[in-house]
């Protein structure tokens, strides 16, 4: 999975796919859902005690689009804002440099200036917003941040296994003359949950290590997290390619998504160094944060506007579609939000 999806020279998301080009993201659907966002973020800089810089690390920023949008809502915390954008795709990373303004890492866990007569940097107050990509995230131990994850877990290399009705199996990936094929192997510890014969549960290998890196990251922060989420420890894989259902995860790696149902119980045991503070779906979240006032306020726009047709008229017209469809129970609504801080 590490290699169909991330691998530099033929992954999925190393060529720059994803979203729009084959399936849709809440920030895909327009800019409301980065209002949205601006206004956590919001809630979370007052509730840190306002701290400046404020360091705002996007996992799985793909081509920049949230962050964008969260810019372009201007939230309050605006001026102390430092957003680290983490995407392991250069080409991805190249097209956010289209969008925001890109600045070197050390300038933007920085700028500084000097207390007088001493020698020692310090993050210049109000400079904000100042905005990096990387590949990974930051080596660094914020004492007021926020990690952000969107339809980001449900990527994150996982193994899997297989209760037969005795043990635990492990399936992994054998060669057949030139086709990949399941190879089936004795694990030495089970996931653990108790199943019937022939169910498969993820193996959670990649959501640890993330979380590894966010408790090393944040010595006080909010990770947000935003993913399709299941209490059914039972494997829900799929594959995605142009916006419909692809393959076996083994076909032709490389060329459609692979991706599985965040188990609950797999994030609460990675994230044990956080408690949960808010766990609700997205549609109740953005209703919390007032994307029904947003969406009245687009309409406004578009009332007073609409005879002249300017762009700021035809963006409000379109936030009651934005909103209805970032809210629909049978979709992206569905999506869970899990709130952890610590």
């Amino acid at each position: 999975m590490e290699a169909a999806l991330y691998d530099p020279d033929g992954g999925f998301f190393a060529s720059g796919r994803g979203a729009r080009r084959d399936f849709v993201t809440s920030p895909e659907v327009g800019s409301l859902f980065g209002a949205c966002v601006a206004r956590a973020l919001d809630e979370y800089w007052r509730a840190l005690g306002e701290p400046d810089p404020f360091l705002v690390i996007e996992g799985g920023a793909g081509n920049g689009r949230l962050a964008r949008d969260v810019l372009r809502a201007e939230p309050s915390c605006l001026r102390a804002v430092r957003y680290v954008l983490v995407e392991r795709s250069a080409v991805l990373r190249a097209e956010q440099r289209t969008r925001l303004p890109i600045e070197p890492a050390d300038e933007a866990l920085g700028p500084f200036v000097r207390h007088s007569g001493e020698d020692l940097p310090v993050p210049a107050p109000a400079a904000g917003p100042v905005l990096t990509a990387l590949a990974e995230l930051p080596a660094v131990e914020a004492n007021g941040a926020v990690v952000i994850a969107n339809e980001l877990l449900d990527n994150l290399p996982f193994g899997v296994a297989e209760w037969d009705g005795d043990r635990w199996l492990e399936v992994r990936v054998g060669l057949d003359g030139d086709r990949f094929v399941e190879v089936l192997v004795p694990m030495p510890e089970g996931p653990g949950p108790s199943v019937a014969a022939g169910t498969r549960v993820p193996i959670a290998r990649g959501l640890r290590a993330w979380f590894e890196d966010c408790d090393r990251a944040l010595r006080r922060g909010v990770v947000l997290v935003i993913d399709y989420m299941t209490h059914d420890h039972e494997l829900r894989l799929r594959t995605y390619r142009g916006h419909a259902r692809g393959g076996s995860p083994l076909d032709e790696p490389g060329t459609q998504d692979i991706t599985a149902d965040v188990v609950v119980a797999d994030l609460l045991a990675a994230a044990a160094g956080f408690a949960v503070t808010y766990d609700a779906p997205q549609a109740a979240w953005l209703r919390r944060l007032g994307i029904e006032e947003l969406a009245d306020e687009g309409a406004r726009r578009w009332r007073e506007g609409a005879q002249r047709g300017d762009l700021d008229a035809l963006a409000g017209r379109s936030h009651a579609h934005e909103a209805a469809a970032l809210t629909d129970p049978a979709g992206l609504g569905a999506h869970r939000v899990i709130v952890l801080e610590r």
